[in-house]
């Protein structure tokens, strides 16, 4: 049986499910797990018009989709802002 590697993009295609995969990727104790899951969701979404849409250049975005480092919270903010993705806080006690 011949076998292909997985790929998460082909299943971000309604909201409730990318909510679901961000929320899961955030309660991740490595950073670079949602950083990984935001970067499928904007490639879910064609990475020329997020970045567009965030006002960052295609080249800059790449660079913060490659993994190699991490962004500034502020370029995931934009990222956040231009997937209308909003986070939420509660108090778990």
């Amino acid at each position: 049986m011949k076998t292909r590697p997985f790929n998460p993009i082909s299943l971000l295609d309604k909201p409730e499910d990318i909510e679901a995969y961000l929320q899961e990727a955030l309660h991740d104790e490595d950073p670079r797990v949602f950083i990984a899951a935001l970067s499928n969701v904007i490639r879910s979404r064609g990475v020329a018009a997020v970045a567009r849409e965030a006002g960052l250049s295609r080249e800059s975005l790449y660079r913060v989709l490659n993994g190699k480092s991490m962004p500034r919270w502020d370029t995931v903010a934009k990222l956040l802002d231009a997937l209308d993705i909003q986070l939420d806080m509660k108090m778990v006690i």
